[in-house]
């Protein structure tokens, strides 16, 4: 118990010596003193960016937006701190609105709100000291139709790129067509709608990813979204014979290689090569270049090949052959 009360006379006294009066006093007027710098400080002017957002109202039934306004201006405003600390604390100011048919313009189907309008709207808010000093951005545009469409391809853009073994065998997008909304002018000039830059490098196996397409000013798009399907292949070194055949010859010639037949060395996809067919292969002799220069051999050209291979190459440029007479 002894124990106990000395600790407790000990903790007393602590505090005591602590919440003296000079430290009381140093307080009180430490407190006093940044009370009166906060009302000084909130005395002065300053200015202040916020954001409001921005509503279009009224929009008839028969109408599709083809482009929405910003929804939001920054609205930079001036005024004593105290106003500009209430505004603050408020954390935001209302949404403005504005009726659709105040604005629209039927011989262009666009609308334009100016920068007054936009002021007085905001205006009704605040203060009468407060002033707004700028906006950002210094009016809003809304782009409209009454239904009118199109339906479009999509392609692809930006850099596909796949590993160094493989090459993009297919593309493919659900949909693959999308409806685009805009005034006949701009109809007109819409012949596709593209995919945003995307940059999809250095992969051997299917990507599937949703991406967004390109905004067209004037334009809405629907959907904004769609699925991409990229389809790499493995690359393969193959080879096919391929008859040799002569070209511009008399009708009472006959041209007759040695051998007949040349193989023909390319790349392509692992997959597509069992679609390959040597007629799809055109190797030539020129019987004009062969009646200019008489020699032993004649020279060979591979004059077709299917798309779908790469760097094709024949086995050797020159044959033995002979022209008979019928």
């Amino acid at each position: 118990m002894n124990r106990l009360k000395n600790t407790e006379h000990l903790v007393r006294d602590s505090v005591l010596k602590i919440f003296n009066k000079e430290f009381l006093t140093f307080l009180f007027f430490f407190v006093l003193s940044g009370i009166f710098w906060l009302m000084m400080a909130l005395n002065e002017t300053y200015e202040k960016e916020v954001p409001v957002r921005v509503r279009l109202t009224g929009i008839p039934k028969n109408v599709v937006i083809t482009q929405d306004i910003n929804d939001t201006v920054m609205v930079t405003m001036r005024d004593k701190g105290f106003y500009i600390a209430a505004y603050m604390l408020k954390g935001y100011l209302a949404p403005v609105s504005f009726a659709f048919d105040n604005y629209a313009n039927d011989k262009v189907e666009k609308g334009v709100i100016p920068a007054a309008d936009i002021v007085k709207a905001v205006s009704l808010q605040l203060q009468g000291s407060t002033k707004v000093m700028s906006l950002k951005p210094d009016h809003l545009e809304f782009y409209y139709n009454y239904g009118l469409s199109k339906t479009v391809p999509v392609r692809l853009s930006g850099v596909i790129r796949p590993s160094a073994s493989c090459y993009l065998a297919k593309v493919l997008f659900w949909p693959d067509h999308v409806t685009v909304y805009a005034s006949q002018h701009v109809l007109d000039s819409i012949q596709y709608v593209t995919t945003e830059d995307l940059r999809i490098t250095n992969f051997n196996d299917t990507v599937i990813r949703r991406v967004p397409l390109m905004k067209i000013r004037g334009a809405k798009i629907m959907p904004v979204t769609v699925r991409l399907g990229l389809f790499p292949d493995i690359l393969t070194e193959e080879s096919i014979e391929v008859p040799i055949e002569a070209v511009n010859m008399p009708p009472d010639k006959v041209f007759r290689p040695f051998p007949n037949k040349i193989r023909v060395h390319f790349t392509i996809g692992a997959s597509q090569f069992r679609h390959i067919r040597p007629e799809q292969f055109i190797v030539v002799a020129d019987y004009n270049e062969i009646a200019r220069q008489p020699s032993s051999k004649c020279n060979l050209y591979l004059k077709s090949a299917p798309k779908e291979v790469r760097h094709p190459t024949l086995e050797f440029n020159q044959v033995d052959y002979l022209i008979e007479q019928e």
